[in-house]
């Protein structure tokens, strides 16, 4: 787990990154800028449970692949969910609280999670644990408005212009981030690397 200290402000962008993108770095530099964020750790996933893992690339080659692409002072990246018992998210925001005590935390998405953050585990611990942003998706811009936990999160939303105050603010507290938006997605790339390859 990178280095904190107390006082930081730290983003936690979690998700298997195969492959990482332009578009995970854009989501990245947004979310520093708006929420006003010392660093951002990026979490790459030995496999996210609600995904199919025979198409996920080894995790030497993500992490790799990750630290190629960010080249970025203020994004780490890390894999510290290998150490833990489980890669669920809750989980996983339990750990980093615990193994950095007063840091604070917010807890990051792509607009396209936020659809089927319901179906998470212990997505209601999730919300309690930690402030989240979504950043806006290709396709989901609406989905703040419409997603179930969206809906059952509504009165805990904070307006996109106090985004910088999110991470100070106790959960439940989350917001919607609008932005540049990148039309890559990871399963895209792998299918486009899938049919050259034939």
């Amino acid at each position: 787990m990178p280095l904190a200290v107390k006082g930081m402000r730290i983003g936690l962008f979690g998700g298997s990154f195969n492959p990482p993108h332009d578009g995970h770095l854009l989501i990245s530099k947004l979310a520093l800028r708006k929420l006003q964020l010392d660093r951002i750790w990026w979490i790459v996933s030995p496999g996210n449970p609600l995904k199919e893992h025979s198409s996920l690339a080894r995790l030497p080659d993500r992490l790799a692949a990750c630290r190629e692409i960010t080249d970025h002072p203020r994004i780490d990246v890390t894999a510290f969910e290998v150490d833990l018992d489980s890669a669920f998210t809750a989980n996983t925001l339990d750990h980093a609280r615990e193994r950095r005590p007063g840091v604070d935390f917010v807890w990051i998405m792509g607009a396209d999670n936020l659809k089927q953050f319901h179906e998470w585990q212990r997505w209601r611990d999730i919300a309690q644990t930690m402030p989240i942003a979504v950043v806006d998706r290709p396709g989901s811009t609406l989905s703040y408005r419409s997603a179930k936990a969206a809906l059952a999160l509504a009165r805990y939303r904070i307006d996109e212009t106090d985004a910088a105050l999110l991470a100070n603010m106790n959960p439940p507290a989350w917001t919607f981030l609008h932005g540049p938006r990148s039309h890559l997605s990871s399963s895209a790339i792998r299918a486009n690397r899938e049919q050259k390859a034939r």
